[in-house]
């Protein structure tokens, strides 16, 4: 029985033009970006550092530790405001909102992070692998814009809530100014979802154009 051996075709790629040397120097430049992401991941150790010394003082604080005591009392003291002398519910929810807030600094980091790595530096190839965030499979300049604005709501949202909390230490201008800029934030992240939004549509109606 003879077996026919079936060729297949290359795919029809463009021939890959030359770089012009000036275009590869301008283009290997982007590395330079480098030193600015390995910058926030010490930052990030940082952040790391700073919750994790919150959370063994609030810990201590309610196991009876006088020196955490403070330490948390001191922490949760607004100027101008009465100190609190003992850990209480507010107190204590006070605390874990500042957790929560450095929680969310360090996602906003990681986005920027690893999506401004993969966006404006280099492919990090993690297709396939299991650990790979969702939102990293999709990432663009746009994505990576609405994700950090989505974040930075979230961070102002915590900000607020604190003042909130304790709005008898504050005056009425205080309170309405931050909510202001609470609603600053809400209203530009719409605004870049939508105006991304429309050059999505428009660049998806010109490649149906194209294709007919």
């Amino acid at each position: 029985m003879e077996i026919k051996e079936i060729n297949k075709e290359p795919a029809n790629y463009p021939a890959r033009k030359p770089i012009q040397p000036l275009a590869y120097f301008i283009f290997t430049t982007r590395w330079l970006q480098l030193p600015l992401y390995l910058g926030l991941i010490l930052a990030q150790c940082v952040y790391v550092y700073h919750f994790w010394v919150e959370l063994t003082d609030l810990i201590g604080a309610v196991m009876g530790n006088q020196a955490a005591l403070q330490h948390i009392l001191d922490a949760v003291a607004i100027e101008g405001a009465a100190r609190p002398t003992k850990i209480g519910e507010t107190t204590i929810m006070l605390v874990v909102l500042g957790l929560i807030d450095v929680v969310m600094i360090s996602n906003l980091l990681i986005m920027v992070i690893i999506g401004g790595y993969e966006t404006f530096v280099s492919r990090m190839n993690l297709e396939g692998h299991p650990d790979q965030p969702e939102w990293l499979s999709h990432v663009n300049a746009s994505v990576l814009k609405v994700k950090l604005a989505t974040a930075i709501i979230g961070i102002s949202s915590i900000h607020l809530l604190k003042t909130f909390i304790n709005a008898n230490a504050y005056d009425e201008k205080t309170i309405i100014a931050q909510t202001g800029i609470h609603v600053v934030f809400l209203l530009s992240a719409i605004a870049i979802a939508y105006s991304d939004r429309l050059m999505s549509g428009t660049g998806a109606h010109r490649g149906a154009q194209e294709s007919h």
